[in-house]
């Protein structure tokens, strides 16, 4: 009966040491991101109650069979598939506020409204230099605000692009180190402490890489994982395929793996593709606008005479955002006066058709159309992105309370443990003293 009880005590020992081990190993990690609690399962003991007599089992102890996370796949999978929606909306948002900044910190509108005034204020006197001169100064201050708007567009491409290279990077540096922790977990020993971090590093890869793409998720038997983006594999056992990015001559970008196109619909880099799509589309909208102001400004240009009488030239030179600017060097080479008109002339007639020729191409209304535009989209990414970090944020929250440590429970399991230990403790110690009094009886 003592060696039984010793037997029983100690087993009990063992199992309360351990949990008592992975309990404080919990306490220490409540704040570490990416931890799950981890429990230990007991088994109970069983073995022959006598020596050849193997049909008769007596239960005798304990036996720690391993370590359990408290892992949930579903609100994980959740977890990945709500972030990677929110980095995408969240890229999305930071590209279309960076291009509304470009297009009104360069300030267009007021640009434009400034030189419509200032041909305004001249056909009040056509022959004053200074009012000439203050015109042509306008009209170089509206150049050089559509070069600096063209400048920002392609510093939030630049920027863009940078951090989809390296998006592509991270992602192809996690998925070669989950490639390795597939191969690891495949040889490890399940319940083991080692296969359990194994398990953590895993999820953790998975997230992260969620984070720049969505993914699709497939786990084997032996705990190893399968990635898919777009439909094409990413990850298979302890091979991982490269993600590749190619640039287009627009400045957008696209996705391959093995060898066929990727179409990525979630992720920070789904976010960047569609920022860059987002900044084409303005800078050739910008163009488009100068393209406009210059052939207004020049067709009515070329049709009148300057101040001296000689033929009227463009007053702008380049047809895009970037190389726009004026040609004039004299506020004397504006011709306001119509054709056939003497030198000196005040008559405003083709000053008149120039501020025509600008209503015409609605250069302002296309301006403020477009700054419209852009800041009604930002808005519109802005309460899309609220919606869906705040879905991501309850995900979280939803996998933290179930996967997560409570201090509270890991307080009552230590107390729980401690007693425990010492009650087989005692226990040992009695059957101590019923073997040493069953050796004194003579």
């Amino acid at each position: 009966m003592a060696s039984d009880l010793l037997t029983i005590a100690a087993s009990g020992v063992r199992a309360a040491r351990v949990a008592l081990d992975v309990t404080a190993q919990n306490i220490a990690n409540a704040g570490t991101s990416g931890y799950v609690r981890r429990s230990v399962q007991l088994n109970e003991l069983a073995s022959a109650s006598g020596f050849g007599q193997i049909g008769d089992l007596s239960f005798s102890g304990v036996r720690v069979a391993g370590l359990v996370r408290n892992a949930d796949a579903f609100r994980q999978g959740e977890v990945r598939r709500t972030g990677a929606d929110a980095a995408r909306s969240g890229t999305e948002l930071t590209a279309y506020q960076n291009v509304e900044a470009a297009l009104e910190q360069s300030g267009l509108f007021p640009a434009m409204t400034g030189f419509e005034e200032a041909l305004q204020r001249l056909a009040a006197d056509p022959v004053d230099p200074s009012l000439r001169s203050a015109t042509l100064e306008q009209a170089r201050t509206l150049a050089r605000t559509f070069n600096l708007a063209d400048q920002g567009l392609a510093t939030v491409s630049d920027g863009l692009h940078f951090a989809a290279i390296d998006g592509v990077d991270q992602v192809n540096r996690l998925a070669g180190e989950l490639a390795r922790t597939n191969l690891q977990l495949a040889r490890s020993t399940p319940g083991t402490a080692d296969h359990v971090l194994l398990l953590d590093q895993r999820d953790g890869l998975l997230g992260q890489i969620a984070g720049y793409a969505g993914i699709e998720t497939a786990f084997a038997a032996d705990k190893t994982v399968s990635v898919r983006l777009g439909g094409a594999m990413l990850v298979t056992g302890g091979t991982a395929d490269p993600l590749v990015l190619a640039s287009a001559a627009d400045d957008t970008i696209s996705f391959s793996l093995s060898g066929g196109p990727v179409s990525l619909a979630a992720g920070s880099l789904a976010g960047q593709a569609q920022g860059l799509v987002l900044t084409r589309d303005n800078r050739v909208a910008l163009n488009t606008i100068a393209a406009a102001l210059a052939g207004a400004a020049n067709g009515a240009q070329t049709g009148g005479v300057a101040l001296d009488g000689s033929p009227g030239q463009p007053l702008f030179s380049g047809s895009t955002a970037a190389d726009l600017a004026v040609s004039l060097t004299s506020g004397a080479g504006l011709a306001t006066a119509p054709a056939g008109a003497p030198a000196g002339s005040r008559d405003p007639a083709n000053l008149t058709v120039l501020r025509g020729a600008l209503a015409a191409a609605n250069v302002s209304g296309q301006i403020d159309g477009l700054l419209f535009q852009v800041a009604s989209a930002a808005q519109g990414r802005h309460t899309t992105s609220e919606a869906l970090e705040a879905i991501a944020g309850a995900a979280r929250l939803a996998l933290d309370a179930q996967a997560g440590v409570n201090l509270d429970e890991e307080a009552v399991d230590l107390v729980r443990y401690q007693q425990a230990f010492q009650a087989c403790g005692k226990a040992i110690q009695v059957a101590s003293d019923l073997f040493d009094t069953l050796l004194a009886i003579r």
